[in-house]
């Protein structure tokens, strides 16, 4: 049996490229949802700071978490986020411990 892999990622917008990113992310979430291995995908965005947004992601392991890390729009954005973001992302693995509520 594959280990989970789960994370949050802060990702804090240039005040000028917040609704950049987002139109670029949203457009992403879905098809991120459809991979083979994705548990939980949620993009959301903090009401106090709108240049702050929060990545929720729960895969099935790592390895599926690469495939969806090197698909070719990943690799490009990940490569240019700079022109995006403030400051580089900040990732926080996490473990979880309850059952997965997005197929109820």
């Amino acid at each position: 049996m594959s280990e989970r892999y789960g994370f949050i990622l802060h990702a804090k917008t240039r005040p000028e490229k917040s609704e950049a990113f987002e139109a670029l992310f949203r457009a992403c979430v879905e098809p991120s949802r459809a991979e083979p291995g994705c548990i939980e995908y949620h993009m959301l965005r903090d009401k106090e700071d709108p240049t702050l947004f929060i990545f929720y992601e729960i895969w099935e392991s790592q390895a599926h978490l690469d495939v969806h890390s090197n698909l070719p729009h990943m690799r490009e954005f990940f490569e240019n986020r700079m022109a995006y973001l403030e400051r580089d992302f900040d990732i926080r693995q996490i473990d979880m411990l309850s059952a997965s509520s997005a197929n109820r």
